[in-house]
């Protein structure tokens, strides 16, 4: 269902707005100097979804991403959170929100259990709940028994694991995942989407950016297709997949590189350039 978000609808940020898409933009715009890294975005993301903001390096997504999470003011344009405005509406949005940002934003000297429990506190959460909710979602993503070591120590791949336990842990309206799977092993990678899949199975929204087709293709039911800050297309995965596969379709929207044909010889072992 694609609403058109007008002016805003002036809620105090208590919760989802019924109604509205999980995640809306309209001329959603950012510059870096001379560079569009955005380029007036319109995009709605369906409430339950499992969506995929896919395209190459440099096509805006993590822009995007950044934007619609508060974390990096737009020049132009306006970005709702289940029909909250993100730059109107911070605290009511913040909670609305679980966020797994590219670069990750943890404090290397405290543990994975320190810092899950100082983001309860700051949340207002319950400290017998916060502390029941680590301890499940540490064992669950496989880092209960590093839990006590210093965050500093962990490999990227941990470090992956415990900002998403860090976004999950109030039990959020919406995700937005930064190349969530990149740096985590397939076991990992596994349980992760299991996760994910159950929360989305209670209503929740996944957001998750990737430049890897095939996994966008397993996951997702809903994809958006970027390049150059553009959106090409949108919408549920089998639409936008046509008859081919995902990785086809994408190729023609955003074109295939130039050929090799006669260039690179050398790589052939023929010696010339």
């Amino acid at each position: 269902m694609t609403v058109d978000p007008g002016p805003g609808p002036g809620h105090d940020g208590a919760g989802p707005v019924p109604g509205w898409p999980a995640l809306s933009t309209r001329g959603l715009t950012k510059h870096f100097g001379d560079r569009v890294a955005v380029d007036a975005l319109d995009l709605d993301v369906p409430v339950g979804s499992f969506c995929g903001l896919v395209g190459p390096n440099g096509s805006g997504k993590t822009t995007t991403l950044r934007m619609a999470a508060g974390l990096q003011r737009p020049d132009r344009g306006s970005v709702w959170i289940t029909g909250h405005d993100t730059w109107a509406e911070p605290v009511g949005v913040r909670r609305l929100l679980g966020v797994v940002p590219d670069p990750l934003h943890l404090f290397d000297r405290l543990t994975a259990r320190e810092l899950l429990g100082h983001l309860g506190e700051l949340r207002g959460m319950p400290r017998d709940e916060v502390a029941s909710r680590g301890e499940e979602l540490l064992s669950v993503l496989g880092l209960d028994e590093a839990a006590g070591d210093l965050i500093g120590g962990y490999s990227h791949g941990m470090r992956k694991k415990t900002s998403l336990a860090c976004a999950l842990l109030h039990r959020p309206a919406v995700l937005l995942l930064d190349e969530p799977f990149e740096g985590v092993d397939p076991v990992s990678a596994r349980t992760v989407r299991d996760l994910l899949d159950r929360y989305r199975a209670a209503g929740g929204t996944v957001v998750f950016s990737s430049h890897v087709m095939d996994l966008v293709e397993r996951f997702c039911d809903h994809v958006a297709v970027m390049a150059g800050g553009r959106l090409l297309a949108s919408g549920p995965t089998d639409e936008v997949r046509g008859p081919g596969s995902l990785e086809d379709a994408f190729i023609r929207l955003v074109g295939a590189s130039p050929l090799l044909a006669d260039r690179l010889r050398w790589l052939d072992g023929s010696g010339t350039t």
